[in-house]
């Protein structure tokens, strides 16, 4: 199978092209940024998803599924262009598998569009509304781009079209956002919450976004790995010091004296949980994780 991988360079999407290619597939990245040393039977395309040198794979290599990495969450870049590369970036991406007479496509997404909420249920399933813009205004680029991919599977159903919902990813890669609020030795909480966080090694999620593309899934998914585990024993089982402070003054440490640079509505994620059932992926595609909870959270901290 002939795969395009948008976001090809993503510390992800490489273990996901990698896995593509020892099962023999064929894969063809597109991403602004370079892969030196992609291996041998990946094809890359330095282009930006929107312009038309991206629409070309598509044109010139007729692929026959897309998987679809190149949503960004990092606040360094603006909400302008965030939205011009979450959402315009999956809207012309989708679009393009129309045209082009792709079969098949992987929308990979986060779990973290459903909000974190004092009154949320603890396991959200994927009946679940997307409910993040209400706390986390910065999140609607994302929300945005879940739905529209979601919209594909009856806007296009000659797409077989899944749309996974991922836990956070931690792994010797050290990448992600769970990896980067973990980057330095003390990690900021809020005093008196200690919420469930849950996450998933990030070789069971490459593993994971490659089944649902052999499986030609339909449908949206959570995908999960083992169990979640408290805020305060994550930080303990990485070899990071805890450091609960006050809610009121949280926004003005983020980014000072040694802590994760967080935008302030964040803070919802710092006190409330956002856990997901995962069984409706394992069923339909005989996922079963790897690493427990403990190994994620080694392999986090030994790399």
């Amino acid at each position: 199978m002939r795969v395009v991988v948008t976001g090809i360079s993503g510390a992800l999407a490489r273990m996901v092209a990698q896995r593509l290619v020892a099962r023999g597939h064929e894969v063809l990245g597109i991403d602004r940024r370079p892969w030196p040393d992609a291996p041998k039977g990946v094809t890359m395309a330095h282009a930006d998803i929107r312009k038309r040198p991206a629409e070309d794979v598509f044109r010139k290599h007729h692929p026959d599924a897309l998987v679809h990495m190149a949503t960004v969450t990092h606040f360094s870049v603006g909400r302008e262009e965030r939205y011009r590369i979450n959402l315009g970036g999956t809207k012309a991406v989708f679009e393009y598998c129309h045209a082009h007479g792709v079969k098949a496509a992987v929308f990979v997404g986060r779990h973290t569009i459903y909000g974190a909420a004092p009154d949320a249920p603890l396991y959200r399933n994927e009946l679940e509304p997307p409910l993040a813009v209400a706390t986390f205004p910065d999140l609607a680029d994302l929300v945005a781009a879940d739905l529209f991919a979601g919209s594909a599977l009856w806007r296009w159903p000659e797409i077989d079209t899944s749309v996974l919902r991922v836990v956070y990813t931690l792994g010797p890669s050290r990448r992600g956002t769970l990896a980067n609020y973990l980057g330095g030795p003390r990690v900021p909480t809020v005093l008196g919450f200690d919420p469930l966080y849950h996450f998933m090694h990030e070789y069971d999620a490459a593993e994971a976004i490659v089944l649902a593309l052999e499986k030609r899934l339909r449908g949206i998914y959570n995908v999960a790995g083992a169990a979640p585990a408290p805020l305060s024993l994550l930080c303990r089982a990485t070899g990071r010091l805890a450091v609960p402070i006050p809610e009121p003054i949280m926004p003005y440490v983020f980014g000072r004296f040694g802590f994760a640079r967080l935008p302030p509505e964040s803070i919802e994620h710092l006190k409330y949980p956002i856990v997901v059932d995962g069984r409706s992926f394992q069923q339909a595609t005989g996922f079963r994780p790897q690493f427990d909870e403990v190994q994620t959270m080694d392999a986090f901290r030994w790399a």
